[in-house]
């Protein structure tokens, strides 16, 4: 379960983002998350829960902003929504797609104090 690894290396961010920024108590988390980064939303709400017991998270709130994909279709020469990898396009069914949104997972937003 890699979403477990995702959930340590949040809390590492959160860590030394507690040092440079002076905060001691993360309320909540907000991460945006493509819908081609390959990431389990309930095995990560799960992992999460787990990691941050007994850290400066622990008992934070996830809150999670889904991100659509996209990919450029090299045929039409548009962006089209994507919902997984190695969909065709919408438009020609071509496979000649290059994704260029959707694919990341990042932490948008804190609350702490």
């Amino acid at each position: 379960m890699h979403e477990m690894s995702l959930c340590e290396g949040i809390l590492q961010t959160l860590e030394q983002q507690a040092e440079v920024q002076d905060y001691q108590k993360v309320r909540t988390v907000w991460l945006e998350i493509g819908a081609l980064a390959g990431v389990e939303v309930e095995a990560l709400r799960f992992s999460f829960d787990v990691v941050m017991e007994g850290s400066l998270a622990e008992g934070a709130k996830l809150e999670i902003i889904p991100l659509p994909g996209q990919a450029w279709c090299m045929p039409c020469g548009i962006n089209v929504p994507v919902e997984q990898l190695y969909d065709p396009c919408p438009h020609c069914g071509s496979h000649q797609l290059q994704v260029n949104g959707g694919d990341q997972m990042r932490i948008k937003e804190l609350e702490v104090e």
